[in-house]
């Protein structure tokens, strides 16, 4: 009884020195003042998940760049800031396209042996040098500005070598060739992942690299132009004088509006659809089907615009790309509508890729198609470089949802249909019948 008595008096006394573990007062029972608190408190993780869950939707891109920026922030450059970090991408694109002018030029005069050879040093140069690079400037100059640069100097006397070649089939043969990028897409962001795992960053950026250095090989090899280098003087209106001409400058203007937005689903999709309820494994593969049926929007699309006409093609893509931002992923709410959009959306918008060089061929001498071509491109860069953040905002504001994103984007991609519409007009007038 002694000993029974002492184990019960140290029992209560060590109930007493222990604190009480209690559960937390659910919201529904707690006081006025502690709800408000939990509340506020709900609130602005709300709002903190919201500028998260942004920041990821910024990684997102349509090729392997996505899966390197996630891997700087939780790595190398974990110390900065997503918004910082996203700079990489997006000086990729920028500089990407904003040199088109002055390559076009370049293959104008010379034809595209020399960008190609120069394009194909910096481009693997680049991704070497991103492989042992540790800080910030040292990405900023390797991938985001030495690699890209390199990339827009293969880019462009490819594409507009490809346009010299052809006149009857020439949407065909641009959506043939832009399919290439598709075909990346969909392969360089798994490859990436898998070897990112398996050899760890370093070695994934080197093989990417090597498969580069090969594929650039084999276009320096085969790579021509129909026309001989013409050698001209160098005129800064070589490259204002055409906007002065009405058709050009509505096809620019379009396709500035177009690709304001036409790229914004690429980038949020992957957050959009796991906002309402998709797995992020299943999540994961939207990109791939997007990249995937744009394979095909890139190649039919020309096809069909080389017999029907390529603004005609054009007008009815944009329009349809438009309808389906509004009419299908507005509302989507569930895994079937959001996968059934990433399919149509990809082959729709796919189109745009291949047949926006074609019109501009189509109203250029080809003698100067390649510095057409690429003031087209640089315009559109600027789209390209500011409609990603504008995008990010919009979402930002409206803690998370994404609504306004998606209205935004139907909105520029109809004001971009329409001012199609108005190059064709610009050249047939009000014809509808009219093969143009």
């Amino acid at each position: 009884m002694g000993s029974s008595s002492s184990s019960s008096d140290a029992m209560a006394e060590e109930k007493q020195r222990t604190p009480e573990i209690r559960d937390p007062p659910s919201p529904r029972t707690s006081s006025p003042a502690l709800s408000k608190t939990e509340a506020n408190i709900m609130a602005d993780t709300a709002d903190e998940t919201a500028e998260l869950d942004l920041e990821k939707a910024k990684e997102q891109a349509k090729t392997g760049i996505g899966e390197f920026q996630t891997y700087y922030q939780t790595h190398q450059l974990k110390e900065y800031s997503s918004s910082e970090v996203s700079w990489i991408p997006s000086l990729e694109v920028f500089m990407m396209f904003i040199g088109g002018p002055i390559w076009g030029k370049v293959f104008d005069i010379y034809g595209p042996r020399y960008l190609l050879l120069f394009g194909s040093f910096l481009h693997v140069f680049g991704l070497m040098m991103a492989s042992i690079s540790h800080k910030y400037y040292q990405f900023i100059l390797s991938q985001g500005i030495c690699s890209s640069i390199g990339a827009s100097c293969i880019f462009y006397p490819a594409m507009s070598s490809v346009g010299t070649w052809f006149q009857k089939n020439r949407a065909l043969a641009f959506g043939v060739m832009a399919a290439g990028s598709s075909l990346g897409g969909v392969i360089f962001p798994i490859m990436v992942s898998r070897l990112v795992d398996e050899v760890g960053f370093g070695w994934a950026m080197r093989v990417c690299a090597f498969l580069i250095l090969a594929l650039t090989i084999y276009a320096n090899l085969t790579v021509r132009s129909r026309l001989s280098p013409a050698p001209k003087p160098w005129s800064i209106q070589e490259f204002i004088q055409p906007l002065s001409e009405l058709p050009f400058f509505l096809v620019v203007f379009a396709s500035f509006l177009f690709f304001f937005g036409m790229f914004l689903p690429f980038n949020f999709i992957i957050l959009y659809a796991q906002a309402n309820g998709m797995s992020s494994r299943l999540s994961l593969y939207l990109l791939a089907i997007l990249n995937a049926v744009s394979i095909f929007g890139r190649t039919l699309p020309g096809w069909i615009a080389d017999r029907v006409g390529r603004f005609n093609t054009m007008v009815f893509t944009s329009f349809l790309s438009s309808a389906l931002v509004l009419a299908l992923w507005l509302p989507s709410r569930g895994n079937v509508p959001i996968i059934l959009f990433a399919a149509f959306y990809g082959f729709a918008s796919g189109a745009f890729v291949s047949l926006a060089p074609a019109l501009i061929a189509q109203i250029s001498d080809i003698r100067q198609i390649g510095v057409r071509t690429g003031s087209m491109f640089a315009v559109i860069s600027v789209a390209g470089l500011v409609g990603n953040p504008i995008g990010g905002q919009l979402v930002t504001q409206q803690h998370g949802d994404f609504s306004h994103l998606q209205i935004f984007t139907g909105m520029m991609m109809i004001g971009g249909s329409c001012t199609f519409v108005a190059a064709r007009t610009s050249l047939v007038g009000f014809k509808l019948v009219a093969k143009v």
